[in-house]
């Protein structure tokens, strides 16, 4: 999906967008090329969806953490999510 508006996300697509932003391996990139939000769409939709004191544990988590912005990670890390994160139960 691309260039959407966070009000035209489907309920998945909404939880999916949350989830990812609360990684701490994804990046907003990711997010844009999935989702077509960008951080401050993001930010915007964490902060209408989340209670208020979740929304500022989650900015509190985010602000300033390289692993959310391609242009601050170190070239070590190489995939968006931990390798035990998606396995099969």
């Amino acid at each position: 999906m691309t260039s959407a508006q966070p009000n035209l996300l489907s309920e998945a697509d909404l939880s999916r967008v949350i989830e990812m932003a609360w990684e701490d391996r994804t990046p907003f990139e990711a997010i844009e090329l999935n989702f077509g939000l960008t951080e401050p769409q993001v930010i915007a939709l964490m902060r209408g969806s989340l209670k208020r004191a979740s929304f500022n544990l989650w900015r509190k988590r985010v602000t300033g953490r390289s692993t959310k912005h391609v242009a601050l990670r170190s070239k070590l890390v190489t995939r968006a999510y931990c390798s035990t994160q998606y396995k099969q139960r």
